[in-house]
């Protein structure tokens, strides 16, 4: 895969209590990816960008919510997420800036 396209793969992690609670029981990783990325896609970004083993990965595309703009509704736009799953003993420290 082209390491410039693996580059733009991963757009920033996904920090909510969901996601805090994912990653202490099931050792993943929640990312926002770009809404035309793949599995395959993702994991060799999240293993060339921060030098873990990857277990599998698991897609959800999340739709906009809808809001209103003074008189008029509009939404935001849809984007996707990925559970990356680590391989055990293997954990990404976001305070630090990578790998613990």
């Amino acid at each position: 895969m082209n390491q410039q396209r693996l580059m733009q793969v991963l757009l920033a992690p996904q920090i909510s209590e969901k996601a805090t609670y994912v990653a202490d029981k099931n050792n993943q990783v929640v990312f926002r990816v770009a809404s035309d990325a793949s599995k395959p896609e993702v994991k060799a970004a999240v293993e060339l960008l921060f030098k873990v083993g990857v277990e599998s990965v698991q897609i959800a595309n999340v739709k906009g919510k809808q809001k209103k703009f003074g008189r008029f509704m509009g939404s935001r736009k849809n984007w996707k997420k990925a559970y990356v799953c680590l391989k055990p003993g293997q954990e990404i420290n976001f305070v630090d800036g990578g790998v613990a």
